[in-house]
């Protein structure tokens, strides 16, 4: 098969009006709820989920939800303002963070981060980074973190596997929260949340179980984020959202998506993931990203060990079915020809 930067062009219209109906039959039939509730960000993924909801049901049935905390950038809550006065969808915005240092998170993260740099301080930013190019170091994935106290230079240190583990599960009580706080208001005007994973979020684990992974509908997860791009751009989603760099937004320091997770921008990598899902040849791929054949080979290896990985987030929790066998769920990553393209 031929193998091209085009390879997941996507045809916009025809998509947006797919999901859109999807989403109505399943509000009305399977879920019979009055609307959605999606929670906004600032980011892109949640801007198309709103767009396409208020197609879907009418700018009235859709809520926005901002949920910002002490250490969220204060961009995230403007364009989600923008964005909902632009839908016409009505914007609450609820501050967390006041529920977050009662779960301890910044505590135990801090407690955490200290193991590391025993001087850190409560007001200086933090960040995880996942450091390198996918393609260029065929090693197991490791992370290392970096904190600057106000003004002062960045220190960076290699994190031990204790550390990391406690400051990632403090951290993902900012997800689940969130997750939490959405299904109040779901739940208090007979609405469903929608949520935003893409497929390189589930596919490769970069999602909270029951946190940003919980929700009733997941209309985007079967695209690509350069898809989710094009369907963006389709809809009219703000250039400031547009444009902006995808970000995790859980951490006091700027990171993105790629240097904290992903390691490769999305244009190549989700080229390379199409490619080794459909059985395109390492020497083509490289071909057309202009790499080496033994760089996307490496690339490879990396999405399947993040893979393998993150298996047990997508499963379903298991339970015991006909002679014992367990009932999980992985429908993306088994079904790859459903990728839109």
């Amino acid at each position: 098969m031929d193998f091209t930067r085009d390879a997941l062009h996507l045809d916009a219209e025809a998509t947006a009006d797919r999901l859109t109906g999807w989403i109505r039959t399943e509000l009305r039939h399977r879920l019979r709820r009055g609307g959605a509730v999606v929670g906004l960000s600032g980011g892109i993924d949640s801007a198309v989920i709103a767009a396409l909801c208020v197609r879907a049901v009418g700018a009235e049935r859709v809520l926005g939800v901002a949920l910002p905390e002490t250490e969220s950038e204060s961009l995230s809550e403007k364009l989600a303002r923008e964005l909902a006065d632009g839908l016409g969808i009505e914007l609450v915005c609820q501050e967390i963070s006041a529920g977050l240092a009662g779960l301890g998170c910044y505590e135990k993260r801090n407690e955490a981060i200290r193991q590391v740099f025993p001087d850190f301080e409560e007001e200086w930013s933090a960040k995880i980074t996942n450091p390198g190019s996918i393609l260029d170091k065929e090693t197991f994935n490791y992370f290392t973190l970096t904190v600057a106290p106000p003004g002062g230079e960045p220190q960076t240190r290699r994190l031990p596997l204790e550390a990391y583990l406690q400051i990632v599960a403090a951290s993902n009580l900012k997800q689940r929260l969130r997750m939490t706080s959405l299904y109040y208001h779901a739940e208090s005007r007979n609405r469903a949340v929608i949520g935003t994973a893409h497929r390189d979020d589930f596919g490769q684990g970069f999602f909270v179980k029951y946190g940003d992974g919980g929700a009733d509908l997941h209309p985007i997860i079967r695209l690509v984020k350069t898809q989710v791009f094009q369907l963006a751009e389709y809809l009219g989603v703000p250039a400031g959202i547009r444009h902006r760099a995808p970000t995790t937004d859980t951490y006091s320091a700027d990171v993105s998506q790629e240097e904290f997770y992903f390691g490769l921008d999305f244009e190549r990598m989700d080229l390379i993931t199409w490619g080794m899902e459909t059985g395109v040849p390492a020497r083509a791929v490289a071909e057309t990203l202009d790499l080496e054949t033994a760089q996307v080979e490496r690339a490879w290896m990396n999405i399947q060990r993040k893979r393998r990985a993150t298996e047990y987030i997508r499963d379903l929790p298991s339970a015991p079915v006909g002679e014992g066998e367990p009932c999980a769920l992985d429908p993306v990553l088994a079904a790859p020809a459903a990728l839109e393209n």
